[in-house]
């Protein structure tokens, strides 16, 4: 009997060692990077940007899941999540409608790098920013009101509360888009296919640099810009996602314990860290430590 008992909880161990999260991957560079233009195919491919780098320090501690990499655009991971599949993605910020799929937990708090800019050619500048003194940001509201510009955004695409709310009260073009966003769009305003679009400086800047055109776009910034205040984790709404992301919370309050904080932080963000991102992090990470699964 006593064997019988032992290899049960030999079975037992299996199962749960054999646990896989399969991960929502979409290139959107340097926050999340494929390989050669592939999906990563485990944790060890991620790279080093804002999301990939944090899971790659963040997955080591889930010793008892395994790890894989699904590229997917949103609509897939909606369509997925609706049919029952279970997906999770470190790149979809909670929404109100999105929660009715998806549960959603947080990893840290927004950095510098997630203040959202508007994206204009450069010899478009002027146009945009006509009668706006030179220390004034932009403002949304009032580019919205311009109905001689054009703007395009991705389809699915959340800009957080504050932005979101904004664009529902107008009529804005949406494109759909596959797992690789960023390109397309801004690959179609240097073409000059429309005037502005929305996204973050760093992901332009990295796009300049692969397409060897480094002046081509401005990113200028916006006065709604900074409306997500944590970075979100998300996974389908059903069981297996449930137990995926509280494996994920867990892990996320794991590593806000682990007493060398600096040394995991330089891995993931390497001399990239603000002393005012440094401060943020380490209050949110303090917190989480004290605190308990923190999951919607």
């Amino acid at each position: 009997m006593r064997r019988v008992w032992v290899l049960a909880g030999l079975l037992m161990a299996a199962a749960v060692q054999a646990d896989t999260i399969r991960w929502v991957a979409q290139d959107v560079p340097p926050h999340f990077s494929f390989v050669d233009g592939r999906a990563p195919r485990g944790p060890a491919e991620l790279a080093n940007g804002e999301v990939d780098g944090f899971l790659r320090v963040l997955l080591p501690r889930m010793a008892r899941h395994r790890h894989e990499f699904v590229e997917a655009s949103t609509a897939r991971y909606e369509a997925a999540s609706r049919g029952g599949e279970t997906l999770c993605s470190a790149l979809h910020v909670r929404t109100a409608r999105r929660m009715e799929w998806l549960y959603f937990s947080h990893l840290y708090p927004s950095l510098a790098s997630r203040e959202i800019h508007v994206i204009v050619r450069r010899d478009f500048v002027d146009a945009l920013a006509q009668g706006r003194p030179q220390d004034r940001r932009l403002t949304l509201v009032e580019l919205l009101k311009r109905s001689e510009l054009r703007v395009l955004l991705a389809n699915d695409r959340s800009f957080g509360p504050q932005i979101d709310g904004m664009l529902a009260r107008h009529v804005v073009p949406r494109l759909a888009v596959g797992a690789q966003l960023s390109n397309q769009l801004l690959d179609m305003l240097r073409a000059g296919r429309m005037d502005y679009t929305l996204e973050y400086p760093a992901v332009v800047s990295d796009y300049l640099k692969r397409a060897g055109d480094p002046d081509a776009l401005v990113a200028l910034p916006l006065a709604e810009g900074f409306t997500t205040q944590l970075a979100t984790v998300s996974c389908s709404r059903t069981p297996e996602g449930k137990r995926h992301i509280e494996a994920i919370d867990a892990a996320v309050r794991q590593l806000a314990r682990e007493p060398d904080r600096d040394a995991w932080v330089r891995d993931w963000r390497g001399s990239r860290q603000t002393s005012t991102d440094q401060r943020r992090l380490n209050a949110y990470m303090d917190e989480r430590a004290r605190g308990g699964p923190r999951i919607e």
